[in-house]
């Protein structure tokens, strides 16, 4: 097998392995410690240090220990996050929350640096272009790594599926479910009743075990990488300061287009948000039960991972600009629609028809935002996947910030309302991108909208 394309499958099943383990668990969050809402507020704190974590650390830590080592170490504060679920209390959870936090950005800016690399690398050896290359690595990527929902909400459901005190939940509690939730706990109001603590603590043990294998194989199977090392070290000759690499994910704000990529990195974190902290609660373990959440859960992810695959195959005839349209009217279809629908158990089909029509727009804005990210920045990469990160992870922290505050037909408004403002920012840096670029129309297309989306084109 070919050196690099082996060092991204070890990524993309490391990767697998340790959001197995997290994805799994974010989707429980809302549900599983939802007294004084401290599942959503770890979420929120969690993102919060993500967020100062993406102003710093992660150009530091990748000059320091490189690529490899830094998502080893990253990947051991996902660990710590597990683990304070087995004692989960406002003095556990919060830490390993900021813990995790702490670690998310080099993690997730380092598997982009890394990916990114080895595929210029990759490109000059073969004589291909690099972008194309990105690409299909972004698309094996996503495509393997999206599928880690799948299995861990799959492990979540099968084991919450052993409990001996399932309750049928009223017409009266009903009620409380759905776009005007009652703003209450629950699993108390409903009725619907909690896991047992062995059935907790089962879970937790394989969602660690995951998130250490995920450790080793990075380790052990992922080649250090030369990060154009004549170049880097000509540029860097020490380390840079801590000032310096702070103010450089801030100047990179210089550039006009990131400014304008902006409110559509904040959607991406509102979108994610809303599914696995609102509707996890107030439609599916309202209505169905805690038991129900890792299948409708699992739904998401087969769709996302799939129409990863797809989308790449069909982009380079597309065009990124028809699948962001695409996106655009699947969310917004199904936020007009959850406004309108009173959640029942009798409706079962329903509940899983929203996470697969989210899971089809997901796959067009994490893999077509990202492959925009590594393209129109690819000389400022570790800045503008910090910055990715940042603005994403804002998202997160105000979707999760509000959960506990404002009903759900609120939060469907506001998520509205960001993604129509996105698509109109989105739609600035096409023009300007479009001004900016030499050659007749079809040139352009070809320079900017196929490489962008042909991330699972092998």
């Amino acid at each position: 097998m070919e050196r690099n394309l082996k060092n991204v499958l070890v990524i993309s099943f490391g990767f697998l392995l340790l959001f197995t383990a997290y994805g799994g668990l974010q989707s429980l969050q809302s549900s599983l410690h939802s007294e004084e809402g401290l599942g959503v507020a770890s979420l929120s704190v969690l993102y919060a240090a993500l967020i100062l974590s993406s102003m710093f650390l992660p150009p530091i830590l990748i000059k320091k220990l490189g690529c490899k080592w830094t998502m080893a170490g990253s990947m051991c504060c996902y660990i710590a996050f597990s683990l304070g679920n087995f004692y989960a209390s406002w003095y556990t959870l919060i830490p390993t929350s900021v813990i995790l936090g702490l670690g998310g950005a080099p993690l997730w800016s380092a598997k982009c640096t890394y990916l990114t690399i080895a595929g210029n690398s990759y490109a000059e050896k073969a004589g291909k272009n690099g972008k194309d290359i990105i690409n299909q690595y972004f698309g094996v990527f996503f495509l393997i790594f999206q599928s880690s929902g799948i299995w861990g909400n799959l492990i979540s459901s099968l084991i919450f599926s052993q409990a001996s005190n399932k309750v049928e939940i009223s017409e009266e509690n009903l009620v409380c479910c759905g776009p005007y939730d009652c703003m209450t706990n629950t699993t108390n109001t409903t009725g619907s009743a909690e896991p047992s603590n062995s059935l907790i603590y089962t879970l937790l043990g394989i969602y660690t075990a995951s998130g250490v294998l995920a450790v080793l194989l990075i380790i052990i199977f992922l080649d250090q990488i030369k990060s154009d090392q004549a170049k880097t070290e000509k540029e860097t000759l020490e380390t840079p300061s801590f000032w310096s690499t702070f103010l450089a994910t801030f100047q990179h704000l210089k550039d006009k287009r990131q400014c304008l990529l902006i409110p559509l990195t904040m959607y991406s974190g509102f979108e994610q948000g809303f599914l696995s902290g609102d509707y996890t609660k107030a439609y599916v373990t309202c209505a169905l039960g805690i038991h129900y959440v890792g299948y409708v859960m699992i739904c998401f992810s087969a769709v996302n991972s799939l129409c990863s695959l797809l989308f790449g195959k069909i982009s380079q005839f597309t065009g990124r600009k028809l699948l962001f349209a695409l996106a655009t009217v699947t969310n917004t279809t199904c936020i007009i629609a959850l406004l309108l629908w009173k959640p029942h158990p009798k409706q079962l089909a329903v509940f899983f028809v929203f996470p697969a029509l989210w899971g089809l727009s997901d796959a067009i804005w994490q893999t077509q935002t990202n492959g925009l990210y590594g393209i129109l920045f690819e000389k400022h990469k570790e800045a503008a996947f910090a910055n990715y990160r940042l603005w994403e992870s804002l998202g997160f922290v105000i979707a999760f910030g509000y959960s506990t505050k404002l009903q759900v037909y609120i939060k469907l408004y506001i998520l509205l309302s960001v993604l129509v403002l996105s698509m109109v920012t989105y739609g600035v840096v096409e023009h300007l991108e479009a001004k900016s670029s030499p050659g007749t129309p079809t040139d352009t297309k070809k320079e900017n909208v196929g490489p962008l989306t042909q991330e699972t084109h092998m």
